[in-house]
């Protein structure tokens, strides 16, 4: 469980614990990492850092041509392993929050990947 102060509010030090950032430069990149198939959507971030299932996380995402860094909680759902078969990097799968603001970024997403989401290309996903 992360650390709390005593109003309720993540500590710095566990804020930064549960920091992740992934940076799509392109749709190309985004749709390798997106997880559709997650209830309110999620993203792929590759990492070394040992996180549990179920962890609490904030991944710092920026998306394709926008400015905006966008801070979404979610939760670890999945881990792919060091040496994982098929190419895939390590890292972490994160289901997104059932937030209005996790909705708004699945949808920027979704709209940013239009028939990419169809096409049955391998990703770093399932």
């Amino acid at each position: 469980m992360a650390e709390m102060t005593t109003t309720g509010a993540m500590s710095a030090s566990a804020l930064r614990s549960s920091m992740l950032q992934f940076s799509a430069p392109n749709a190309t990149a985004l749709y390798a990492h997106y997880i559709s198939k997650f209830q309110h959507g999620g993203i792929f971030v590759p990492t070394t850092r040992a996180l549990e299932l179920g962890a609490e996380v904030i991944v710092a995402l920026t998306l394709p041509e926008r400015p905006e860094r966008f801070a979404i909680g979610g939760r670890v759902a999945w881990v792919t392993p060091v040496n994982a078969p098929h190419g895939r990097s390590q890292g972490v799968g994160v289901a997104f929050e059932a937030d209005d603001k996790s909705k708004a970024v699945r949808a920027i997403i979704e709209n940013t990947l239009g028939d990419m989401l169809t096409s049955g290309r391998g990703t770093q996903t399932f």
